[in-house]
């Protein structure tokens, strides 16, 4: 499995350059990643900026694995529903790009990963229910991503997208960084310990808890740079304090930054939302 520290190139939606509400935001990433001596490419014929959700999930140099990108909330009645939805085989031929073909229902926002263990939320059951059992469903994780440890975490029903990197992130191969709301869910960090993870926590002591300070752990990794979200208040400063002291690599080598991501939060993600990483 190729993990977010070992990718070094960048995708983005062309719609986070052409939409005006991100456009600027899209400007300031592309003079970051400049100043690392690296340019961002465009992702074609996408229908909204989410370009982890729908693009595949590289296994090695050469391989990568096409899910079908059905989710339960582009599924809804309300009008423009369905409009949201991206098709990436369409995206993928347009790069020509092969890819390996599977039958598994999936968000790429609900599978962060290391070199050998992915984590998702157990919403990817209730999606698969009706191909697999719980069971058969491990399994075929284990049979499709090629590694050791495939671990569950319960889903987090409040964020209705039922998303894994809202929630935590690799920090090495055996621990993982945590939101830290989550710091008393002990059914959580139980099944985290389980597989001989430890677990380490993003927290925030402030005067009033911001309710979208969730988009930190939602940064941006490559093995050049982590881009950690920047929403203007309180929490800023403590985010990029503690995630330069959990990457320390990154922070020797001052290859840390922050980005404004007001705009972009505003519609339900952040930085590792609006990425497709890979390593070329």
């Amino acid at each position: 499995m190729i993990s977010d520290k070992n990718t070094n190139t960048i995708y983005f939606s062309e719609l986070l350059k052409t939409d005006n509400r991100f456009a600027s935001t899209f400007e300031e990433i592309n003079n970051i990643l400049k100043r690392f001596g690296g340019k961002p490419k465009l992702l074609p014929k996408t229908n909204d900026i989410w370009a982890r959700d729908y693009m595949p999930i590289q296994i090695s140099s050469d391989k990568f694995v096409e899910y079908r990108y059905d989710p339960d909330y582009l599924q809804g009645a309300n009008k423009g529903h369905r409009d949201l939805k991206t098709y990436p085989d369409i995206v993928c031929n347009s790069l020509k790009l092969n890819t390996t073909k599977s039958d598994l229902i999936l968000d790429g926002g609900n599978l962060i990963k290391s070199s050998d263990c992915i984590i998702l939320t157990d919403k990817i059951v209730k999606e698969n229910r009706l191909t697999y059992s719980k069971n058969e469903l491990i399994k075929k994780l284990h049979d499709t991503f090629l590694v050791d440890k495939v671990v569950l975490i319960p889903w987090d029903t409040n964020e209705k997208y039922g998303h894994s990197d809202g929630m935590m992130r690799f920090i090495t191969n055996n621990t993982v960084l945590i939101n830290g709301i989550y710091e008393n869910d002990t059914v959580l960090t139980s099944r985290l310990k389980k597989y001989g993870l430890k677990c380490e926590y993003l927290r925030f002591k402030v005067r009033k808890r911001d309710k979208r300070n969730w988009a930190y752990i939602n940064f941006l990794q490559t093995k050049d740079l982590i881009l950690i979200p920047k929403l203007e208040i309180e929490e800023d400063e403590l985010a990029f304090k503690q995630i330069t002291d959990y990457y320390p690599d990154y922070g020797r080598n001052q290859r840390i930054e922050s980005v404004d991501m007001t705009e972009v939060v505003k519609h339900g993600g952040a930085l590792n939302c609006i990425t497709w990483t890979i390593k070329t």
